[in-house]
């Protein structure tokens, strides 16, 4: 790996990027348009595992829906995970929405100025908070997101998978290297924009990178063996099976809130049981008559980034709506004609899209 020490390369570098970013880098992002530290930060927090053009419509909703951190932390924790149902990875939200409270309570609506700071606010990591500073604060912060890594990884040849603990420490080292004292917020998101068009995990733009001269990767024609890749490990397997419990007119569904800690944490969902298990005892124990109609559909398959979930819908019509044994904030009759405004993960968003469907088709 290349020395980074000398303050002239370091300087060439940055100068190449900015001169880059101006002509081909991306300005007209809505989150770039009156930055604000609040814009800044739901940016990229909704950024995390998620892409630009899928990011860009939720992002405009939720400003319209929470225009600052004060709407934001005042708002139910079912009208933020209602505006983030579809981007995945629910504890952003939930963060985010602790994030708020915090800013709101304890800095009175301003954003802590320093790396540090923001780094102690739930969902707020190093490289998080280092874009906020540098985009909305004109101060100099250092980010190393996946994009960052990948350019740094290819340009200098670092050995090792980037989240390593050794090899993050030298990413860190060489991000710090190259960060300007001026203008830091563009070479930020010049960096980002370098790494999300042309230095691509897969068949970068080499021939129309600005740092093409000196890339180490690309000088020893190895761009595919960097970043390293994190070893594989085979996904296991957990299978549920979800109650549908249905109104007897079909025309609503009974959903449960999950418990805020887990996967969909705080979402409404549908009741699981083991997949083996008749629901007779479930519904029992929660006081739910069926009125003997069940039925299952083929299974389903949702995968996590650690294992797959294989989701077997079982239907069950219940006698009649009983809201007088329902304990209050865990259960919510979802109408499918009518719905409310809940959190709701894909594989549940879906299936009641399809129920719906199916209503219609049998009105």
């Amino acid at each position: 790996m290349t020395d980074t020490s000398d303050n002239t390369s370091n300087n060439t570098f940055s100068e190449k990027i900015l001169t880059w970013f101006q002509q081909h880098g991306r300005h007209h992002l809505p989150w770039q348009q009156e930055k604000t530290p609040y814009k800044v930060w739901v940016s990229e927090i909704m950024l995390q595992q998620t892409q630009v053009t899928t990011v860009i419509p939720y992002f405009d909703r939720f400003m319209t829906r929470f225009p600052n951190v004060q709407t934001l932390a005042k708002a139910d924790e079912d009208a933020v995970l209602h505006l983030w149902t579809g981007l995945g990875y629910y504890a952003r939200a939930r963060n985010l929405h602790k994030a708020a409270k915090i800013i709101h309570q304890q800095y009175k609506d301003i954003f802590p100025g320093s790396v540090e700071e923001l780094s102690e606010l739930p969902g707020i990591g190093r490289s998080t908070a280092g874009a906020i500073i540098a985009a909305s604060m004109n101060k100099r912060a250092v980010i190393l997101d996946g994009n960052v890594k990948r350019v740094l990884c290819r340009y200098h040849c670092v050995e090792g998978w980037p989240d390593q603990s050794s090899t993050n420490k030298t990413l860190w080292e060489i991000a710090e290297r190259y960060t300007p004292d001026e203008k830091c917020g563009d070479y930020n998101q010049a960096m980002m924009d370098l790494g999300a068009s042309l230095c691509s995990r897969s068949k970068p733009a080499c021939d129309l990178c600005p740092l093409q001269e000196d890339c180490q990767a690309f000088q020893s024609q190895r761009t595919d063996s960097f970043p390293e890749k994190k070893p594989k490990k085979t996904l296991r397997v957990k299978s549920t099976a979800m109650l549908i419990l249905q109104s007897p007119d079909a025309r609503k569904v009974l959903l449960e809130k999950r418990p805020s800690q887990g996967i969909w944490g705080g979402l409404w969902s549908f009741p699981e049981i083991p997949v083996d298990d008749a629901p007779d005892s479930y519904l029992l124990a929660n006081g739910l008559k069926p009125t003997g109609d069940i039925r299952k559909w083929q299974p389903m398959r949702h995968t996590f980034s650690h294992f797959h979930l294989d989701m077997t819908p079982v239907l069950v019509s219940l006698n009649k709506s009983q809201d007088t044994v329902l304990e209050s904030g865990r259960w919510h009759w979802y109408d499918l004609e009518n719905p409310g405004k809940l959190g709701l993960a894909a594989p549940v968003k879906n299936l009641l899209a399809t129920l719906k469907n199916n209503l219609e088709v049998n009105l």
